[in-house]
């Protein structure tokens, strides 16, 4: 496994490793796991689906300041290197690139990409120009790294549909997988977040996968179930913990993240829909959600 410490370093070991690939008799295709670091199994879920799909697999680790707003947690992000590292080998990394923020940021950044109206919603409402940071640098990883596809958690459903858009808006030729949220045994979506819990939090986050089985169990067993009946049952499952605090409890069409009215009844829905929850347990704010068909009662399509 090689390790880049800069934007030269990563494309000289991609060309290396590609020109490998072509002296064997065949046009080698990438695969990019872009990552903040202090990795879960759920990063290891993506590059392991990396892994399946692609001849070289790269993940990059880097805390994107640009995404970060005031206030929030850029600078106690939590960070463990050889941790990392560890990881990535043992899942047959190929490259990780690991570039300081002077890197990728060598002056003040005047560029920035803006994807409109799916960041308007959800994180992009509580979180002002977070989408804008998080389109940016992945841009440029795109662009350094030239992948052929790149692998996305999920439990980031709105980034996932954000970077979508972004790459048929810019006509960027790259295949973006959206890879199934990855959960502990109780429900709990993997986070790197999730460290900041203490016992007492962890156990109250539990709420958050309790109410998305709720939502889907409801879907079963009430065919008149509607939109206004979705938020209502999150807000007050959710309401059983002491110490949440909810930001949003959404239902809205996915990928299109457009609200829906109240009183549409769910089952007469054609398209997927989104049940999405981002709520703070003491100051460590959590999101998970589910994505599934209503009029298929429900399959459920990206959760797990």
């Amino acid at each position: 496994m090689k390790v880049a410490r800069n934007i030269a370093e990563v494309r000289q070991w991609i060309k290396q490793l590609r020109q490998q690939h072509s002296q064997a008799g065949g046009e080698a295709t990438v695969g990019l796991v872009p990552t903040m670091g202090f990795l879960h199994d759920g990063h290891a879920s993506l590059m392991r689906r990396a892994k399946q799909t692609s001849d070289i697999v790269v993940i990059s680790i880097f805390v994107n300041p640009i995404q970060f707003g005031p206030n929030e947690d850029f600078e106690r992000y939590p960070r463990d290197e050889q941790r990392d590292l560890a990881l990535a080998e043992r899942e047959g990394v190929d490259i990780v690139f690991m570039p300081a923020v002077e890197d990728m940021y060598p002056t003040p950044t005047k560029t920035h990409v803006t994807v409109a109206e799916l960041t308007d919603t959800l994180c992009g409402a509580s979180r002002p120009g977070h989408f804008d940071g998080v389109s940016t640098v992945v841009t440029k990883l795109f662009n350094i790294v030239k992948p052929d596809a790149a692998f996305f958690g999920a439990k980031d459903a709105q980034q996932v549909a954000v970077i979508k858009q972004m790459v048929i808006d810019l006509n960027m030729d790259i295949d973006i997988v959206a890879c199934p949220i990855v959960r502990e045994a109780d429900g709990l979506a993997l986070s790197s977040r999730n460290v900041y819990l203490s016992a007492e939090e962890r156990s109250q986050a539990l709420v958050l996968s309790r109410s998305l089985e709720m939502v889907k169990q409801r879907m079963m067993e009430q065919p008149a179930l509607t939109a206004g009946d979705v938020r209502n049952m999150l807000r007050t499952e959710i309401g059983t913990s002491s110490i949440a605090i909810i930001d949003y409890a959404e239902i809205m069409t996915f990928p299109q993240l457009e609200s829906l009215e109240d009183d549409v009844v769910l089952r007469e829905l054609s398209s997927e829909v989104i049940v999405a929850l981002a709520v703070k347990f003491g100051k460590t704010r959590l999101i998970d959600n589910t994505i599934f068909e209503p009029s298929l009662t429900p399959q459920t399509v990206v959760h797990a």
